[in-house]
This record gives C-alpha cells, structure tokens and sequence, in this order.
C-alpha cells in the first residue's frame, strides 16, 4: 500500500519489489482490491493499482484518540483551552451585570 501511495502501479512493478512470487503478490493484491483498499485498472496488458484510503478514515480517526499532541498541535489545543475559558468568564460577567450583582472581571 505504501508504493501506491504516490501514484498508480502495474502489478509487474509491485511484484519486483518483494521477495515473493509473483502469484502470492496478486493474491495479496487480489485482497486488498476486495476489501477495498485497492482499485484496479486494466490499460492494454496491464492491470494498473491505485490506493483507495477513503475506508481507512474511520480506523484513522479511531486510532487517533489515543496519540498524544505533540508540538504545534499541544499549543493549538492549548490555545482552544484558554479561549473557551476567556468566553466562559465573558459570558458570567456579563451575566453578573445583567442581574445587578458586581461583576468578577
């Protein structure tokens, strides 16, 4: 899945970059086409691969709940953390004047 990731491939180039033969490489193409993954085009004599990813969105969005942030993405949640809680004391000063009791902020 990784060599397709950046285009389309005939089957013969797959297979040259593996240790195995070329039937247990079309097996294994056979199933990922089958389960999705893979779509495959016949252009003269050859059947061209491409990678679907669009099934692997749901696992994706699964696995990432358990990473940590790291980074640029730390500081952004970070950033969304302190922005709720300006809005929050916002709203409850607000309310305070509102009802005529002295205001927090």
């Amino acid at each position: 899945m990784l060599l397709l990731r950046d285009g389309p491939l005939p089957a013969g180039d797959i297979a040259e970059r593996f240790a195995i033969t070329r039937p247990a490489v079309s097996r294994h193409l056979r199933v990922l086409r089958q389960s999705g993954l893979l779509n495959a085009e016949l252009v003269g004599r050859q059947r061209l691969y491409t990678l679907d990813p669009a099934p692997l969105a749901e696992l994706i969005t699964w696995l990432g709940r358990f990473a940590r942030p790291t980074g640029w993405e730390h500081r952004f949640d970070a950033l969304e953390t302190e922005v709720y809680r300006t809005r929050r004391e916002r709203r409850t000063a607000a309310s305070h004047d509102v009802t005529g009791q002295e205001s927090t902020a």
